[in-house]
């Protein structure tokens, strides 16, 4: 069988009509009966850049002994003209993360796919230290195992105090490799607990991929890029799905 953390992610492709427009990652999450999708909030509507999909598509495994069969899953990201995914706020403003939920009926009997649920959180009381290894486990410029539909896993490390608000905003600091198409995927942790509840799916969510994050002074002809990037904190999931 295929190590689960691969079957957790989901390839992101968004739509205007037949229209295709960018590609992105994202996870499943679940809490109780309910299924959701969980990725970037940009990656569903973005002002600035002018990016207004009105739907996304996710790829599923249809057979769990031939990963390579598999299916376009489509859903709509409008109902009466009123937008289906759900986003938060905070104090700093808006969050970069954003959750829609999957109709359970529509999917494939057959489909094969893993979820996070609220278990694979981090405790009030579990520690993250800095330089920690973590996972970034998405779809870089969209790249991916196209013959067997699987993301790719990219090493990377707590750059900054976890717990704490990089800048006041609700995101920690990755040191990590990363491109356009990972938005929204998620950041994890092995978790090495001997009492872990997490099962056959031992991971910790620490956060959503967001972006990189660059200097505005950084002379491009001199200075590399840092390197750096925002994971948005994987507590705002328990907001977005309640109700």
């Amino acid at each position: 069988m295929i190590e689960s953390l691969f079957l957790v992610a989901a390839r992101v492709l968004t739509f205007d009509g037949a229209r295709g427009l960018t590609n992105a990652s994202g996870f499943f999450f679940e809490r109780g009966d309910r299924l959701f999708l969980g990725t970037s909030r940009h990656v569903m509507f973005d002002e600035p850049s002018e990016h207004f999909p009105d739907r996304i598509e996710i790829e599923l495994h249809l057979n769990p002994d031939n990963l390579a069969e598999s299916t376009g899953f489509s859903m709509p990201l409008y109902r009466d003209g009123k937008g289906l995914w759900r986003q938060g706020m905070d104090a700093a403003g808006e969050i970069d993360v954003a959750v829609i939920e999957i109709d359970r009926a529509a999917l494939p009997r057959s489909a094969v796919y893993r979820a996070f649920t609220p278990q694979h959180l981090l405790g009030p009381v579990d520690r993250v230290e800095v330089g920690t290894p973590l996972l970034v486990v998405g779809f870089p410029l969209g790249f991916h195992d196209a013959r067997h539909h699987m993301p790719v896993v990219r090493q990377a490390m707590a750059a900054s105090p976890f717990g704490l608000r990089f800048q006041g905003e609700g995101y920690f600091l990755t040191d990590a490799r990363t491109h356009r198409g990972t938005s929204g995927a998620p950041v994890v942790m092995r978790d090495a607990r001997p009492d872990s509840p997490q099962g056959d799916l031992p991971w910790i969510l620490l956060g959503v991929h967001s972006a990189r994050l660059d200097v505005g002074t950084r002379d491009l002809d001199l200075d590399e890029a840092l390197g750096l990037n925002c994971a948005w904190y994987a507590d705002i999931l328990m907001t977005l799905t309640e109700g």
